[in-house]
């Protein structure tokens, strides 16, 4: 066995299905299968929706390897293929019939407490409050201070999040072959007592975001979410966000189009 695969899915009947006729399907190729990431295994099969591809991306750690998806979900924006797809997704593949699109990842560095977390990010990273309230936060751009914002929060997203949460809140869809960093407020307050941006900031790929949050006005803690996983703060000094070197490798076969599947799936 020349080939060696790892698959990660969803526990819903769906997944589970297509899962059993998949490792059938390759089993009869005489493709193997690994229940761990090692050196070997050259594609990560992510079967679910959007949200199983982001478990996987992180449980992985971001991993070199390759994913390709399995869309048994609702929009399923990063899955290649579908379940009725499976015979043709290994003849293509055994044929050497795909591409490998590399995608850019968000990067968020917290200073607290005289220590500093990291966090990466294929979709987004939010700064917002751990509660209903406004927060008022200091925003610069490559160290030059541009603005008091006031609101609920702050988007920053990847040109692969742009499709995301991102684009409910209005924010623009961005190709993936452009490396940059949007950020999209969230509620913003525009008033004669507060002056907020109120559409999305888009920045290129070498400078950073800056974020000091108003300590005097905080009514709660502060929450910096990467992709939906949470992480809590009493106190934050200072939150630098920019383009991270991590990328993030999806199979794509020869018919595949960024700007086609926007159109099927959001127009």
């Amino acid at each position: 066995m020349s080939h060696k695969f790892l698959i990660h899915s969803n526990n819903t009947p769906s997944s589970k299905s297509t899962e059993k006729t998949l490792r059938d399907k390759l089993n009869a190729a005489k493709i193997a299968l690994s229940d761990t990431l090692d050196d070997e295994v050259e594609l990560i099969i992510c079967i679910g929706g959007d949200g199983a591809f982001l478990e996987a991306v992180h449980t992985f750690d971001f991993p070199s390897v390759p994913f390709i998806g399995i869309n048994t979900g609702h929009l399923g924006f990063f899955q290649e293929i579908a379940p009725d797809q499976l015979d043709e997704f290994i003849e293509n593949y055994l044929a050497g019939k795909y591409s490998i699109q590399s995608m850019t990842t968000v990067k968020a560095l917290v200073e607290h407490d005289h220590k500093i977390d990291e966090f990466t990010a294929l979709n987004e990273i939010i700064v917002k409050s751990d509660g209903n309230y406004s927060i008022h936060l200091d925003i610069s751009i490559g160290g030059g201070l541009i603005e008091r914002f006031s609101g609920d929060g702050i988007l920053i997203s990847s040109p692969a999040g742009s499709t995301a949460y991102n684009y409910s809140l209005g924010g623009s869809i961005v190709d993936p072959r452009i490396d940059l960093i949007q950020v999209t407020p969230i509620a913003p307050m525009n008033t004669t007592a507060y002056r907020s941006f109120t559409s999305s900031l888009i920045l290129p790929h070498d400078l950073s975001l800056g974020i000091i949050p108003d300590v005097s006005g905080s009514k709660g803690r502060l929450l910096v979410t990467h992709d939906s996983y949470a992480a809590e703060y009493d106190s934050v000094d200072n939150i630098e966000i920019k383009l991270s070197e991590q990328r993030v490798k999806l199979l794509r076969f020869e018919n595949y189009d960024f700007w086609t599947k926007v159109k099927s799936k959001f127009l």
